[in-house]
């Protein structure tokens, strides 16, 4: 049973860096996906890595967002209607590293009115427990005399659960 909630916890352990990691962007924050606004500006303070989410919050009908590439940007070329995303609360997931661009394909809300986004997403985040380690260089050898290992003694039976175990295995809903 204490096996039980100690792999719980571990892998509780291992996969909350990951999700804790991961930001989501609100595009224009309480402006939202809108014209004239400075999407650069906004962007400008901003790190994105690969995980990450951009949300579009805007009127749907009134606005969309396409995600173009670096010539589509500069011109406001917009592709097929069909690429279109249209809800109003759209949510991209930045799966790859590099450049991104994203346009409203309504009237000319691009080319006259700045509503477009480019933005560059760096590679996921490394927690520092799953970062490789480099191994501490071994210390010079000198001779020395070590005292004798302690006589052997059996382990003594645990006295009370520890608290922190208890509690991660209730947030992971975990009955104990």
């Amino acid at each position: 049973m204490a096996s039980k909630h100690l792999a719980a916890l571990a892998i509780f352990a291992i996969l909350l860096p990951a999700v804790a990691m991961a930001t989501e962007f609100t595009v224009g924050d309480d402006q939202g996906w809108t014209i004239n606004f400075d999407y650069v500006a906004w962007a400008k303070d901003k790190v994105f890595h690969v995980g990450d989410k951009l949300v579009f919050k805007y009127t749907a009908g009134r606005h969309n967002v396409f995600k173009v590439n670096g010539t589509a940007f500069t011109n406001c070329t917009i592709p097929p209607a069909n690429e279109a995303l249209t809800t109003g609360n759209d949510v991209i997931t930045l799966a790859t590293p590099g450049r991104k661009w994203y346009i409203c394909g309504v009237n000319d809300h691009c080319a006259n009115y700045g509503q477009k986004l480019a933005i560059t997403v760096l590679e996921a985040w490394v927690s520092p427990a799953s970062a490789p380690s480099t191994p501490a260089a071994p210390a010079p050898s000198t001779p020395q005399h070590q005292p004798p290992p302690p006589p052997h003694q059996p382990p003594q039976p645990p006295q009370h659960q520890h608290p922190v175990l208890l509690m991660g295995s209730r947030c992971l809903g975990i009955s104990c």
